[in-house]
């Protein structure tokens, strides 16, 4: 599926992220939205508002901030490698957690004591 050649000459932020795949459904857009999870140029958005070419939007999901550019509006939900060409993402790449070890435990040293799972649970964070 392509994208189609005309654009609309207006498109709701909550439908445009939904189109370009950031959100699983629409109504997932606007309950993000309606949270303050969107901001388009550094501004907290209603759903309703719209996006225009060169706007940026920061979402931020799960502890995390995605900086995207619109470089085209679309208004239907298209294909994953459509949906690429109408973004720039700006988002810069997570820092890599560093791996912690689980502790490990003598084999056949029964079931752990309550200050051992305790002790567990500090490290695993």
């Amino acid at each position: 599926m392509s994208i189609p050649s005309s654009s609309p000459a207006n498109v709701r932020v909550d439908a445009w992220l939904w189109a370009i795949r950031a959100y699983k459904t629409r109504s997932a857009a606007t309950a993000a939205c309606r949270a303050g999870h969107i901001r388009v140029n550094g501004n907290p958005v209603k759903a309703s508002q719209s996006v225009i070419i060169g706007d940026t939007i920061r979402v931020r999901e799960s502890g995390w901030e995605r900086i995207l550019e619109v470089r085209r509006l679309i208004a239907k939900r298209v294909g994953a490698e459509a949906a690429s060409h109408c973004f720039t993402d700006h988002t810069p790449p997570r820092p890599v957690a560093p791996k912690l070890g689980l502790p490990q435990r003598d084999r056949g040293a029964g079931r752990p004591t309550k200050k051992d799972r305790r002790d567990m649970e500090k490290l695993r964070g």
